[in-house]
């Protein structure tokens, strides 16, 4: 009798353990819509818990595992079309390297039957999904949905929560009338209560971020648009009238303020106008659709030539005619209008910038664009208001000439660069391999190449002055293209480019992914048995045995990796963790790396199919296994997961997952590896 209250005891505290770590971010409710007399709209309704986000059902190959429903077939009813999902939110995901639309909070999804016959029934659907959040990846989840359709019903009819639970052992009856049958790997449960504010505060600190970075650019940008000889020439202009239109000192000042105020008024109204007549939704999946990048490549290339001086973009003249006659009105309304008529003369120099930063202020979603357009507008504003207040100033400004339109044109061969940018995200989206990262690198080392010529004074362009000198400036900022443009050079070899990650392709996306000179076969041929090439060519294991087998016959400890092919955060933490020259001496010398895919949708061979002891279900594919494995072993399903074990499989220290903190990385590494080498000397002083 004790031993039976015994069991029960542990296997109750078992249950509580997985449903303690085992998480499950997504709730789904199931209803029925009367459409007509013999059609019905099927609606899943996720409900996401805050700071995680599910996939759309459109992802290309490659990218995460997207969202699929599978309907049971039966006689009393058909399908109409596909299901319907809602607009979400579409990025051009970083680490991916693609287009990628994901929802948050909560979404539906509708399918349309039509009836055949009259009686109530029940539909049966599966459906498979993955989401992630800031730190973590889950592996791909299957939850059975059911929907209760009632042919005399009106409206809405069998609104059902679905709620997963785990049942051990229980060995659910195969179903020939399901038109694909899946195993569901891991049992899901409610998420830990105490992950969720540290989601969320890492979610909430990372969009700040976005916004810091977006207002620095902008502000740069702008100070940038102030050096361009359409507005740097206003300074003095602008300034003088106010201080000459004025009685008092006082009084000029207040009316630059004015017109500082409204140049900020003018271009937020911009972003807003822009926003408003797409919505940032809108304008998000613009930025990462195919067509909008190469749409947005040939209007960079338009406004990159205008810079160099092969022609000038200009709004009608007839416009700043009347706005500037508004302005001799005089007033508060006459400085508006003044400010209105510096953003249509200056157009031809800032409107390039102020485009090119509107995409970009609207792939980041939200008030990106509100918040890059005051960026934006306050460095161009700010002189204003600084040399009414101090005229003394303006003799310390350097006289307008030739270097005006340097700058003009030094935008341009930048503007030219970002181009690349925009046709290389077309590129890696269709997986055309035409504009590889070799391909890439050298069209940009020629772009710089000729910038350094020009700033030199080897090279002359249209509207330049004679020069008979460099300044110091032209020669140092020179320099410092020179020193650039060698640094792309390694880049064509395989060189990671840490300056400029992010824009070129990725490694991977390019003729020579092992670096050059490296033979693929030669290196194959000497990795051992059950060994592959992983991140940075360090030698990994995707088989637990065999890798460790191998750790066990040479004598290191294992590094066990529970990643996955559409994890980002894996992804992230082999970019900028695993790249440290420290770590990745480590990884490759110190341990064996076995590097477990819970996502990899190859078949497992017949006798290895098993039903899972969580969920009672056949595990099908590899993936299920290395999850079940993750989740029995180690009482968590997320990724990334590390662990460091001795040859028996005993953990070496705590667990790691994703940590960006490389010092704290490489510590917990150096952690386990001593322990392994205390207990192993250990254990041979004892044999001896």
């Amino acid at each position: 009798m004790n031993k039976n209250i015994f069991l029960v005891s542990f296997l109750l505290l078992f249950t509580i353990m997985v449903q303690a770590q085992i998480y499950n971010p997504i709730k789904w409710k199931t209803s029925v819509q009367k459409i007509s007399d013999t059609e019905y709209e099927l609606q899943a309704k996720a409900i996401i818990e805050s700071g995680w986000h599910l996939y759309s059902q459109n992802v290309a190959d490659g990218g995460p595992i997207p969202t699929h429903f599978t309907f049971t077939k039966a006689s009393e009813f058909k399908l109409i079309g596909d299901v319907k999902e809602e607009k979400g939110q579409t990025i051009n995901d970083p680490v991916f390297k693609m287009q990628i639309t994901f929802f948050e909070k909560e979404t539906t999804f509708k399918q349309r039957v039509k009836l055949t016959g009259n009686k109530p029934f029940k539909i049966k659907a599966e459906v498979e999904f993955m989401v992630c959040n800031d730190e973590n990846c889950l592996p791909p989840s299957y939850d059975l949905l059911e929907f209760s359709v009632s042919p005399s019903a009106s409206a809405v009819v069998a609104v059902e929560e679905v709620v997963p639970e785990i049942t051990p052992n229980k060995i659910l009856p195969d179903s020939t009338a399901v038109d694909e049958i899946k195993a569901e790997p891991i049992a899901v449960k409610e998420p830990m209560e105490a992950v969720k504010p540290a989601v969320l505060k890492k979610k909430n600190k990372a969009e700040l971020d976005n916004l810091w970075t977006i207002f620095i650019l902008s502000f740069f940008s702008g100070c940038a648009a102030l050096l361009t000889p359409c507005v740097f020439p206003m300074i003095p202009m602008t300034v003088s009238f106010f201080t000459k239109q004025s009685k008092t000192k006082s009084q000029g000042i207040r009316k630059a303020v004015f017109y500082g105020i409204f140049i900020i008024t003018i271009y937020i109204f911009l972003g807003a106008v822009v926003t408003w007549a797409f919505g940032a939704d809108a304008l998000n999946a613009l930025s990462t659709n195919v067509w909008f990048n190469v749409i947005f490549f040939l209007l960079l290339i338009i406004f990159a030539l205008s810079f160099l001086g092969a022609f000038e973009i200009m709004l009608p003249n007839s416009l700043a005619n009347k706005v500037d006659s508004q302005a001799d009105k005089g007033g508060i309304i006459g400085i508006l209008f003044m400010a209105l008529a510096l953003a249509i003369v200056s157009f031809s120099c800032t409107g390039p910038i102020v485009g090119t930063l509107l995409v970009e202020a609207a792939s980041r979603g939200g008030v990106a664009p509100f918040v890059g357009m005051f960026g934006f507008s306050f460095a161009l504003a700010l002189p204003f208001t600084l040399f009414a207040a101090f005229p003394g100033w303006l003799n310390s400004l350097p006289k307008s000439g030739g270097w005006l339109n340097s700058v003009k044109v030094v935008l341009g061969f930048l503007e030219l660069a970002l181009a690349f940018k925009f046709l290389s995200n077309a590129d890696l989206v269709l997986q055309l391999h035409l504009l590889e990262r070799e391909t890439f690198i050298a069209i940009w080392i020629a772009i710089f190449t000729v910038l350094t010529l020009y700033l030199f004074g080897k090279i002359q362009l249209p509207h330049d002055s004679p020069m008979s000198h460099i300044s110091v400036g032209r020669l140092g900022l020179g320099i410092i293209v020179l020193s650039f443009t060698i640094y792309l050079i390694p880049g064509i070899w395989g060189a990671p480019l840490k300056l400029i990650s992010g824009f070129p392709p990725p490694l991977n996306y390019s003729e020579i992914p092992n670096g050059f000179g490296t033979n693929s076969d030669e290196v194959t041929s000497k990795l051992p048995d059950g060994a592959e090439l992983g991140p940075h060519n360090i030698v990994a294991f995707t088989d637990y045995d065999k890798g460790m087998a191998y750790a066990k016959k040479i004598g290191k400890p294992v590094m066990i990796d529970f990643t996955g092919h559409a994890c980002v955060n894996c992804r992230k933490m082999e970019d900028n963790v695993w790249s440290d020259n420290k770590v990745l001496k480590v990884l490759k010398d110190d341990v064996v790396l076995i590097s477990l895919y819970v996502d990899d949708k190859r078949e497992l061979a017949l006798n290895e199919q098993v039903v899972s002891e969580l969920t009672g279900r056949k595990i099908k594919y590899i993936g299920q296994k290395w999850s079940e494995f993750q989740t029995i072993k180690y009482k968590t399903n997320a990724q990334p997961f590390y662990v460091l074990v001795n040859n028996e499989g005993e953990a070496l220290n705590e667990s790691s997952a994703y940590n960006p903190d490389v010092d704290d990385y490489l510590d917990w590494l150096n952690n386990g590896i001593s322990n392994f080498k205390n207990n192993h000397s250990d254990i041979q002083l004892t044999q001896f």
